[in-house]
């Protein structure tokens, strides 16, 4: 039996569609830093810090960048499997690439389609005859495509509450000089002027933190989550296709 050598097959077609996801994110992330750019140059973000003594919008700020850098990493991995499933197609698209399905391990780019796909061959050689069900295969599959995804939702609820908390803390200081206010004694009203104004600034200014980096957090994960049910959508139409049929008809004669 003739082997194949995998690397000797460039990806075509939807390839680089799979790889527009981590184009798409770094164009998301480069119109968002322009946009900071543009607050600090206007000295937004210094009002927003100045203003905010809990140092909530900050936590926010530091939070998102985090957050950020997660989203990139599954970015980047979902770029790479979309690549990896695609390179599959094309190698089991041909005659000698269905031929590999009869070895234990096929020759087929690394990748969790790939195990996905050995995993099958494992299950009819062990099965023997009749319909292969993949079922239990395509949920686990899925599950690893989404990896930690869910720390997105995670984050935006968080950066959203962080902002409703900053909003609380600054009403809170906004009305305490109520209680003790003196009309008759004027110093006494200025003071208390200016900490209900400082009050009413942090918590503008946090919730509009918490606000929008939630929106943005939301925006990124939404991407990162099209890319990956697209990715799990090509397996289950390779596999169901190209993969079990063959698998099917060779252990079923």
């Amino acid at each position: 039996m003739t082997s194949i050598d995998h690397t000797d097959i460039a990806p075509v077609g939807p390839a680089t569609s799979e790889r527009d996801v981590l184009l798409l994110w770094m164009i998301f992330t480069g119109l968002s830093v322009f946009a900071l750019v543009l607050l600090w140059r206007y000295g937004m973000i210094d009002l927003m810090v100045t203003s905010d003594r809990t140092y909530i919008s900050s936590v926010i700020g530091a939070l998102y960048i985090a957050t950020c850098c997660h989203c990139f990493m599954r970015t980047r991995a979902i770029a790479r499997e979309g690549a990896a499933a695609t390179r599959c197609r094309a190698l089991l698209s041909t005659p000698e690439g269905l031929t590999a399905l009869t070895l234990d391990r096929p020759r087929l780019p690394d990748g969790m389609v790939t195990d996905h796909i050995r995993n099958l061959v494992t299950k009819a050689k062990a099965q023997g005859n009749g319909r292969i069900d993949q079922t239990l295969l395509l949920r686990a599959l899925a599950d690893r495509l989404r990896g930690s995804n869910g720390f997105g939702a995670f984050a935006s609820d968080t950066l959203m509450k962080l902002g409703l908390l900053g909003t609380i803390v600054g009403f809170i200081i906004m009305l305490a000089p109520v209680a003790t206010l003196d009309a008759a004694d004027k110093a006494a009203m200025r003071a208390s002027m200016g900490l209900m104004s400082d009050g009413m600034a942090m918590a503008m200014y946090t919730t509009l933190a918490g606000l929008i980096g939630s929106i943005l957090v939301r925006i990124q994960y939404y991407i990162l989550d099209a890319a990956t049910q697209r990715v799990f959508s090509d397996a289950v139409m390779l596999t169901e296709t190209r993969v079990t049929p063959v698998l099917e008809a060779r252990h079923g004669g």
